[in-house]
This record gives C-alpha cells, sequence and structure tokens, in this order.
C-alpha cells in the first residue's frame, strides 16, 4: 500500500510538474511547448543565436544517431558508468547531511536515463526527471524507465539545458554529466541550474578533465575532432562559472586516468 502511494505521488508531482513548465504529456515523455527565445551574445558567451543554432542541432543530430547503441558504448566502462558512481555517492553524502529527506532531482544531459534508473529504486526519490535535446535519447530513457521497478517514478524529457523549462526552485538535485562541453553558453547553463534548485540544493557537474596532458590529448584533440564544435572548460574556467552564477561550497577533483574526468561539486546558497 505504502509503495502504491509513493507511485501516485510521484506521479502527481509530475503532473504539477508538467503544468508549470507548459508540457504536453505523454507516455514516459514530457515535450515542452515553450517558444525558444533568442540568444543573446555577451563576453562570457561569445556565440550568437546563428552559431550556436548550428553547434545544438550538430550535437542533437550526433546523440540522435547514437541512441540505438549508447548503452552498449565502450564509453560507459570509461566515462559514463564512473560519473553515475560519483553522481549516487555525492548524492548519498548530501542527504546523510540533511537528514535524508525526500528530494526532487532533474538529470541534464541525460541519455539513456541510467542514473536516473538506478535511483528509482531510492525511497527519498519523490520526484526524477531527465531531460535531453536528444528526441532518441528520451525515448530510450523513456524505455528504460517503463522496465525499471518503479516505473511511475522517473520521467524523460526532451528540452534544452541552456533555457530549462522548469519553474524557479522546482528540484533539490540537479546533475549534469558529460554533457557541458556541447553547450555553446556554459555561464547560461550555470545560471540555470542554480535557478531550478532550491536554497541548499546540489549540483553535481561532470566532464572531461582536460587539464593534463592525457586530458588534452582525450578531450581537446581525440573528442573534438570526433564531436566537432566542443569547449572542455578548465578547471579554473568552470570553477569561476560556478561562483559567478551564485553556487558557494565548490568542490572540485579529478577522477580516472585514461580518461580522466573533473568532478565538480556545489550547493546554491540557503
Amino acid at each position: 500500500m505504502k509503495r502504491v502511494w509513493h507511485e501516485w505521488h510521484a506521479r502527481i508531482l509530475a503532473e504539477e510538474l508538467c503544468a508549470r513548465a507548459r508540457f504536453r504529456h505523454t507516455p514516459g515523455v514530457m515535450i515542452t511547448r515553450r517558444t525558444p527565445q533568442p540568444e543573446q551574445r555577451s563576453a562570457s558567451d561569445p556565440l550568437g543565436a546563428p552559431e550556436s543554432s548550428q553547434v545544438k542541432q550538430h550535437a542533437r543530430a550526433h546523440f540522435e544517431k547514437w541512441a540505438h547503441s549508447y548503452d552498449r558504448s565502450w564509453l560507459n566502462e570509461l566515462v559514463f558508468f564512473p560519473s553515475v558512481r560519483v553522481c549516487q555517492e555525492e548524492i548519498t553524502r548530501w542527504q546523510a547531511a540533511r537528514g535524508d529527506q525526500p528530494f526532487r532531482m532533474l538529470d541534464v544531459g541525460c541519455g539513456t536515463g541510467s542514473l536516473l534508473a538506478l535511483l528509482a529504486g531510492d525511497p527519498r526519490a519523490e520526484l526524477l526527471v531527465g531531460l535531453d535535446y536528444a528526441e532518441a535519447m528520451v525515448r530510450r530513457a523513456a524505455e528504460k524507465f517503463s522496465h525499471s521497478e518503479r516505473a511511475g517514478r522517473p520521467h524523460a524529457v526532451r528540452g534544452d539545458s541552456e533555457r530549462l523549462p522548469f519553474a524557479d526552485q522546482t528540484f533539490d538535485v540537479v546533475t549534469c554529466c558529460n554533457s557541458l562541453h556541447h553547450y555553446p553558453h556554459q555561464a547560461q547553463a550555470m545560471g540555470g541550474f542554480r535557478r531550478i534548485l532550491r536554497p541548499g540544493g546540489l549540483l553535481v557537474l561532470i566532464d572531461g578533465f582536460r587539464d593534463n596532458v592525457i586530458g588534452w590529448l582525450v578531450f581537446d584533440v581525440g573528442v573534438a575532432l570526433v564531436e566537432k564544435h566542443v569547449h572542455h572548460a578548465s578547471w579554473s574556467e568552470l570553477r569561476g562559472m560556478l561562483h559567478e552564477a551564485g553556487f558557494v561550497d565548490v568542490h572540485q577533483r579529478k577522477k580516472n586516468v585514461l580518461a580522466p574526468l573533473l568532478v565538480n561539486v556545489a550547493r546554491r546558497a540557503d
């Protein structure tokens, strides 16, 4: 009976979220109806609308093609699985410090939803939402969620990470793993992450670490050749963007050797 109540409660929260963000709710997928606003140039985000639009469309096309084989990629062992484990560890640590209260979470650039599928069994997870720019990724995530033990809890959304279609202070946790380098306006995305977090909320941001020789070769040379139009921000650059966006308690560390990752953990001020 308790399990049924939790699933019903999660569904009510999801429907409320859909209404507030102007979504059309289809089975397992929430699709935004918001009209995109013109992008502005700034010193920290040098791309204007035409250039950034092309970058986003190129990234979307790349991941639309990759979606069907994404979960079988060799990158899972090197990059994706380690990132998922880090997120789980950081959320567990954050939850322990706040007394294991219920939480709402958004995974930005969720791909096929592996992280949220794992967290679906956590009884403290009041609402789990994954957002991705590629429609094929959203469909694969929704399919994965439908087979999870708690199919009523995770939800997949197609949307733009730089213009998040959610009301202010909607989530307690925001994660973003291995997708920031595709964002033309990274500082703008940071501001959006802070906006939708509740006071004291947790941000876990992971991307390629390019500040040593191995990382430079892997990300600034290899990934850039394959994916094109990407920018892996340096350690200091990311720290600066987080502080500028209003995050506090920023902690950074490097993880892995052959495919080094930069783990950034921060909190929205109370």
